[in-house]
């Protein structure tokens, strides 16, 4: 199990080609550097969807947020994740953290509007 930072890609005004990155692990744990205007994007191809759970580290009134979850589907799956309010999903260290169930034929880029 290791956690593996993921680049940040900022989208510019003439627009970005983004650089999905593949190879996943349901054994490791992702970081992103969280800026509140950053969005996940998954692509899956393979025949079985992946949950994607994002850590919520905050509490409010002494009670745990919910950890947030979003599928994306099999074969055709394509889903834009985000923006996630950093007062509800940063770490100490500015980091919004999330793991998936499935990897096949997953990819994800990182992009901040």
């Amino acid at each position: 199990m290791a956690d593996i930072t993921l680049t940040v890609q900022k989208l510019l005004p003439t627009g970005i080609t983004p650089s999905y990155t593949g190879s996943l692990s349901t054994a490791n744990t992702y970081f992103v550097r969280n800026s509140g205007r950053v969005m996940l994007h998954f692509k899956k191809s393979a025949a079985v969807d992946a949950v994607v759970t994002i850590q919520t580290p905050t509490t409010v009134g002494g009670l745990a947020v919910a950890e947030q979850t979003c599928t994306v589907v099999a074969s055709t799956g394509d889903k834009m994740i985000g923006p996630f309010p950093p007062r509800i999903y940063n770490d100490g260290n500015g980091d919004l953290k999330f793991t998936l169930s499935d990897v096949d034929g997953l990819t994800v880029a990182v992009v901040e509007l």
